[in-house]
């Protein structure tokens, strides 16, 4: 009795904490060289590799929705799913389809914008520690997928478009992180506002990190194997999640 009454003060997102950041980064690294070698190494392209990802995706947020309470692994897997299918399908948006980064930013922008907006008026607010019930996880992680897709392309025009490079635009996002740290330690801003910030931002300084790795020596890139960089950042998440163990944010009162 105790632990079901426990259960139910608990959300269906792990507590933030610094290694829950730490993985953020690496999952969005992951998904950025993960699509990458799908769409590029394996030369299925942006469309296939989008089908693929996305059928991934639909499968693990059913599970996650399915499964009675926070799961790690389920979870871990569900925010790779949606870095992959982010990849592939901002590349064949961008790329593909011809509207260019900045319109694609522009574009993936405005749907995030929607998704947290219509969240918001629909379930009356967006803080991650309601997520417990399957409507409040559809908007979720609707909003994730957008966030991690807006993400590529941000990376991509800040690095290629505004010509700051992957090391430059990997600073930027970096320092834009620390500026939301500081607002987190040394003011009142919102929480929300805050959490959903950082993990937008995170999402480029990932795909930043995932071209440089992999990308040719001759684009600013070590030219590193995208299946090796994608297998050593699999075991790094898998070792954090053993090694630290992480618990179930609390539901908001």
């Amino acid at each position: 009795m105790k632990e079901n009454s426990e259960s139910l003060n608990l959300s269906k997102v792990p507590e933030l904490t610094l290694i829950f950041w730490i993985i953020k980064i690496a999952a969005t690294t992951l998904g950025e060289t993960g699509g990458d070698a799908v769409s590029m190494s394996m030369d299925l392209g942006y469309l296939i590799g989008t089908l693929i990802f996305a059928a991934i995706f639909f499968v693990a947020v059913f599970i996650q929705i399915k499964s009675p309470r926070f799961h790690p692994y389920i979870y871990w897997t569900t925010i790779i799913a949606t870095t992959m299918v982010g990849t592939t399908l901002a590349d064949f948006a961008t790329r593909s389809l011809g509207i260019g980064y900045t319109g694609g930013s522009s574009l993936l922008l405005i749907l995030l914008l929607t998704s947290l907006f219509v969240w918001h008026r629909t379930m009356g607010t967006i803080a991650v520690d309601s997520v417990s019930q399957p409507k409040v996880e559809v908007f979720y992680w609707v909003t994730i997928m957008f966030s991690q897709t807006l993400g590529t392309a941000l990376g991509d025009w800040t690095s290629d478009s505004m010509g700051f490079g992957y090391g430059g635009s990997a600073v930027i996002f970096s320092v834009l992180l620390l500026i939301i740290v500081g607002l987190y330690a040394w003011t009142k801003v919102s929480r929300t506002v805050l959490f959903w910030a950082a993990f937008i931002l995170t999402r480029p300084l990932g795909a930043v990190v995932g071209d440089y790795l992999d990308k040719p020596l001759e684009k600013g890139g070590l030219a590193l194997s995208r299946y090796s960089a994608s297998a050593a950042l699999l075991v790094f998440i898998i070792l954090c999640v053993l090694i630290f163990p992480q618990r179930a944010g609390k539901k908001a009162a």
